[in-house]
């Protein structure tokens, strides 16, 4: 709003206060008089300016919003970290840490014979993609085999500002109160390792709601994800007598989202001294930014659909492909219309 008020426009309105009888030129008295306070006017006007800013929840800093938020009971969702599958050749003692590369890990709960969940002691979504042969970092006994092999929850990083001000400010549409579809959503989506959800309310009879879940990377839930946020929100155990955040009396079931396999075939015309094999590892890596493109908007669709130009747009971008023509997906030239609970995952690409 103040942007335009700058020094040069301060200074000619102060100097035209100043009688034309009076010496006003640059280096004057008068002139070097009002300077400093031209100076210091425009510098309380851009500060106006950050303040007026820093009100609105659409122009403010990440410091300002978060406290904004706050008055709604809204935080950022904290950086979580990784859980994943160790197994060893034997039995290990509970709190038993190991190394994988600069990540360390530490043996939480056991799963079964001589398997283990292993947190990250680092978290955030880089150690997501680490699996392979742990280093123990205090001698075990007989330990010969240890090794992380499948990831079970996915660290989260912090919440950047702006996915953050999106949720403030979608605050306001929908009131999240008392188990209604709001409530669920909030409550589910604040745990750690989730990344989507859908609510289905009375889906097996009143009191009844199920959830269907991603993770915070946009796959489908692991069996492990499913079982922790089943007893965050209902216990299977105590079910709807209100001892997790579900409300007394709502018998909560969570489930995984279900997957589709896309297989793709294509006519491609490539550059000059390019062929198939120049070109697959980037067409597959493409296709699989689509899929977890089109998974990141699941929760908000009622339906994905898997479009033949999306995916023909994103190969054309690739270098060493000039043109494509006669694309199909799971052997049908149109668009691939997914059932409600499902996201497309690549299967096999023919160019």
């Amino acid at each position: 709003m103040y942007e335009n008020i700058t020094y040069d426009q301060i200074m000619s309105r102060m100097l035209d206060r100043v009688p034309d009888t009076l010496d006003k030129r640059e280096g004057s008295v008068i002139y070097t008089a009002l300077a400093p306070a031209a100076v210091e006017l425009q510098n309380m006007y851009i500060e106006l300016d950050v303040i007026l800013n820093e009100s609105y929840a659409d122009t403010a800093s990440r410091d300002a919003l978060i406290k904004m938020a706050a008055v709604r009971g809204i935080s950022p969702k904290s950086a979580s970290a990784a859980i994943l599958k160790g197994e060893f050749n034997i039995d290990i003692p509970d709190g038993s840490r190991f190394s994988l590369e600069s990540y360390n890990y530490q043996a939480i709960s056991k799963m079964g014979e001589h398997i283990y969940r292993m947190q990250c002691e680092t978290p955030g979504t880089a150690p997501n993609g680490k699996l392979g042969d742990l280093i123990p970092i205090d001698y075990i006994d007989g330990l010969t085999y240890a090794k992380l092999t499948e990831l079970l929850i996915p660290g989260e990083d912090e919440e950047d500002t702006e996915s953050f001000r999106a949720r403030y400010l979608e605050s306001y549409n929908s009131a999240a109160f008392g188990g209604n579809i709001a409530d669920y959503k909030e409550n589910v989506l604040s745990l750690p390792g989730v990344g989507g959800v859908k609510v289905y309310p009375t889906w097996n009879g009143g009191g009844t709601v199920k959830l269907v879940i991603l993770d915070a990377e946009y796959k489908a839930a692991s069996g492990e994800l499913v079982s922790s946020v089943q007893t965050a929100i209902d216990p299977t155990q105590n079910s709807g007598q209100g001892l997790g955040l579900a409300p007394i009396g709502h018998t909560v079931t969570v489930q995984a989202a279900k997957t589709t396999t896309i297989n793709i075939s294509t006519s491609i015309v490539y550059e000059k001294g390019w062929d198939w094999e120049d070109v697959e590892t980037y067409v597959q890596q493409a296709v699989d930014e689509y899929c977890t493109d089109l998974a990141s908007q699941w929760d908000a669709s009622d339906q994905l659909v898997v479009r033949i130009s999306q995916i023909e747009t994103r190969l054309l971008s690739l270098s060493g492909i000039v043109d494509i023509s006669d694309t199909t997906i799971n052997g049908q030239p149109k668009n691939l219309i997914l059932e409600a609970d499902n996201i497309p995952i690549r299967g096999t690409v023919n160019g």
